[in-house]
């Protein structure tokens, strides 16, 4: 991930977390999905079965604030923003998610909070999941 042509963050195998924050979420919560992100079982075994967690196989986290996962397109043309968090109650809360997973022992890498970031991932699966709690 880079922010004005800058490596700010990387990492080999493990998973990309794009992290939203709505106006009722709260720290329980973030502590919540950094337990899921842990031990979520995306990860293949020997046998090439989703299986294991990024703690299990060693992997690392790359965890991105993303506010625009709560876009609403509903109406009209343009998404609206309202049911994301305002930046002081979104970064708080992130750095909880980023926090407790390094608790748990995930090595994490993140971006900067409200920088243009360039995130290129290769997606290996292809496996993507939501996570709503």
């Amino acid at each position: 991930m880079t922010v004005a042509d800058e490596v700010v963050g990387q990492i080999d195998a493990g998973l990309v977390a794009l992290i939203g924050v709505t106006h009722d979420d709260d720290e329980a919560l973030a502590r919540k999905l950094a337990e899921k992100i842990a031990h979520l079982r995306v990860m293949d075994d020997e046998d090439g079965v989703m299986n294991r967690s990024v703690l299990d196989v060693g992997g690392s986290v790359l965890a991105i604030s993303q506010f625009t996962l709560y876009g609403d397109t509903a109406k009209g043309r343009r998404p609206s923003w309202i049911a994301a968090a305002k930046p002081d109650v979104a970064e708080p809360l992130v750095q909880v998610v980023i926090d407790e997973l390094r608790t748990l022992g995930v090595p994490v890498e993140t971006g900067i909070f409200r920088a243009d970031m360039s995130v290129d991932l290769t997606n290996d699966g292809p496996c993507t999941v939501m996570i709503e709690l």
